[in-house]
């Protein structure tokens, strides 16, 4: 009994040896199997991580060269304003010059002929004399005399 026991025990435990030996094969196989696998997963999941940060990066590149032109057109189109407004303001202070001579030179008529209606003079003679003293003053700016002379005509 004690062979058999031992034969039996021997055998049992060289195919239990066996077994195990072929389990911890596959079981190594299959942690390989996974390495694989594993392995396999992180490089394409690393793959697709640098493909997200290239498009990332040319969304960001063409993203900064549309600001930029955006930037230039707006630079642009300051400049333009500003060359518009320097103008504009340019004529705007001609103007502003010409209403203060302008208006000097009314106040100036406007007393001439308070004087002359305060000595009694006839209106047409006021009128017709100013007119030729315009006329014969070359001080005058050539520019102002219709404008003067439509002053005068009106009073």
């Amino acid at each position: 009994m004690a062979s058999s026991s031992g034969t039996s025990s021997g055998s049992g435990s060289g195919s239990y040896t066996i077994q195990n030996s072929g389990s911890e094969e596959d079981l190594q196989q299959l942690m390989d199997q996974r390495k694989r696998k594993r392995m396999i997963s992180n490089r394409e999941s690393a793959r697709r991580s640098r493909m997200r940060k290239q498009k990332h990066l040319d969304d960001l590149m063409s993203q900064l060269d549309h600001l930029r032109k955006e930037n230039n057109q707006i630079l642009t189109s300051m400049n333009v304003t500003t060359q518009h407004y320097l103008n504009v303001e340019a004529e705007n202070s001609i103007m502003r010059a010409q209403v203060s001579e302008l208006g000097h030179r009314l106040e100036s008529l406007m007393e001439i002929i308070s004087f002359l209606n305060e000595n009694g003079s006839n209106g047409q003679i006021i009128e017709s004399t100013m007119a030729d003293g315009f006329i014969q003053n070359e001080s005058w700016n050539y520019m102002y005399q219709p404008i003067v002379t439509a002053d005068i005509m009106q009073y």
